[in-house]
């Protein structure tokens, strides 16, 4: 097992993501995360707003449960809890999203633990994801 999970795992690759086009448009985050409540992206989105605007307990529970429904899309996937998530497939971006925010919020909560898995977890799914949300 290396640092990028287990490399003999093959990449899973959720499919397509249909609440990506409406929050790309635009849509309120709110409208498309009650339109397409399984969305990562939806509520990573939140995530991120919530955590911009300082309010880290609203953003800890939208992460939640952005991190709940990847973890579930991921498994329906084929996914067995290792192996790579990358990055560079865009439908991966709203679960990835949400594990970092989750992480950012554990971390501003003083859940130092569960900031630590998330930050592993990210890393082991895919360094490529942590070099692009640090940014």
């Amino acid at each position: 097992m290396t640092h990028f999970g287990n490399l003999l795992a093959p990449p899973t690759k959720l499919p397509d993501d249909p609440a990506v086009a409406p929050l790309d448009g635009g849509a309120d985050p709110a409208e498309v995360a009650a339109q397409y409540p399984t969305s990562s992206a939806a509520w990573a989105t939140l995530a991120e707003a919530a955590l911009a605007g300082g309010r880290t307990v609203e953003g800890y529970a939208y992460a939640r449960t952005g991190y709940h429904r990847g973890l579930d899309a991921l498994r329906r996937a084929g996914w067995k809890g290792q192996g790579p998530i990358p990055w560079s497939h865009p439908a991966n971006r709203g679960v990835l999203r949400a594990i970092h925010a989750l992480g950012q919020a554990a971390a501003t909560i003083g859940e130092t633990d569960e900031a630590a898995r998330c930050q592993h977890l990210l890393a082991d799914s895919d360094p490529e994801a942590v070099t692009a949300l640090s940014s």
